[in-house]
C-alpha cells in the first residue's frame, strides 16, 4: 500500500481518471490518503478522514511513507480557522494559499511555517452555527468543500470537522449517522436535517438554526425557513426540499 499527502490548497477528486470527469469531492492542504491504484497520470485514493474514494492528478500530491501516514493518523487535527491564509516554504520562502479547514499537521513534513489562526479538538454544540456563518453566501459547487465553492454535504461535513466531529461525505451517508428525532420540535441548534426526492433518496442536508430556520447550500450557502414539510425558500416563497428526517449527531 502507498500513501499520499495533499500539498496544495484545493485539489479536485474526480469520479474517473480524467480532467473532464465529474468532481466528487476535494482535497484540502494537509489531507492524507491511501493510494489504491496508480496509473501514469492519475491515482485512485481513499481519503483518511471520511474513506471517500476518487481519482487525483499525480502532479497534485506527494507520496509519504507508511510510518508518516500512521503517525499523521494518530495525531489530533489542527485546522486553519481563517477563510484564507498562507503557509511559507522555509527553504524557498514561497507562499501557498490555504483555505479554512486545511490540516496544519502537514507543516513539519513539508517544512512549512504558519502563523495564522487555528482550531483543534471538540467544541460545544453552540459553536456549530458560528462556524456555519463563515460559509454564508459561498457559491454552490458540486463536490466543493471551501468558501469558494461548496455543496450541501461538503458544507455540513466541514462545519462539523472544524468543531472536532467526523461526518461522512455525502448527504445519504451522513443520514446514517446520529440519532433520528421524531418531530422537528425535538431538534436543537446544530442538528442536521435531511431531505429526499420523489424516489425517497436522500439528496440534501442542512443545519438547524433557532426559530425554525435552516442554513444550507442551495445555489449558495443561505438561510431559509424549515417546517414539517421541508425547506421554504424565503426568496421564491416556495418549498424547495422535502423533509425526510432530523438527526442529532452531537
Amino acid at each position: 500500500m502507498q500513501y499520499g499527502l495533499c500539498t496544495l490548497n484545493i485539489v479536485p477528486v474526480r469520479l474517473e481518471p480524467a480532467d473532464a470527469s465529474e468532481m466528487v469531492t476535494q482535497l484540502l492542504y494537509g489531507d492524507h490518503f491511501k493510494i489504491l491504484e496508480e496509473r501514469k497520470k492519475w491515482s485512485k485514493i481513499r481519503i483518511a478522514f471520511d474513506q471517500y474514494e476518487g481519482w487525483v492528478d499525480n502532479k497534485q500530491f506527494i507520496k509519504i511513507d507508511e510510518h508518516i501516514y500512521t503517525d499523521y493518523q494518530a495525531k489530533p487535527e489542527i485546522l486553519t480557522s481563517d477563510l484564507i491564509e498562507f503557509v511559507v516554504d522555509n527553504k524557498t520562502n514561497d507562499l501557498t494559499p490555504i483555505s479554512i479547514g486545511a490540516n496544519l499537521n502537514a507543516l513539519p513534513i513539508l517544512d512549512h511555517s504558519f502563523d495564522g489562526q487555528h482550531v483543534s479538538g471538540k467544541n460545544e454544540k453552540e459553536h456549530i452555527l458560528e462556524t456555519a456563518y463563515l460559509y454564508l453566501n459561498a457559491p454552490y459547487l458540486w463536490g466543493g468543500k471551501t468558501p469558494f465553492g461548496i455543496d450541501c454535504s461538503g458544507f455540513t461535513q466541514m462545519v462539523y470537522k472544524m468543531n472536532g466531529y467526523s461526518l461522512l461525505r455525502d448527504a445519504s451517508q451522513q443520514a446514517t449517522q446520529g440519532e433520528a428525532l421524531s418531530f422537528i420540535e425535538e431538534s436543537e441548534i446544530g442538528d442536521l436535517a435531511f431531505f429526499d426526492n420523489t424516489e425517497g433518496n436522500i439528496i440534501h442536508v442542512g443545519i438547524i438554526m433557532p426559530d425554525n430556520y435552516i442554513i444550507h447550500a442551495h445555489g449558495k450557502v443561505r438561510i431559509d425557513r424549515i417546517d414539517h414539510s421541508g425547506i421554504f425558500n424565503v426568496d421564491t416563497r416556495q418549498y424547495s426540499h422535502n423533509l425526510r428526517v432530523i438527526k442529532k449527531i452531537i
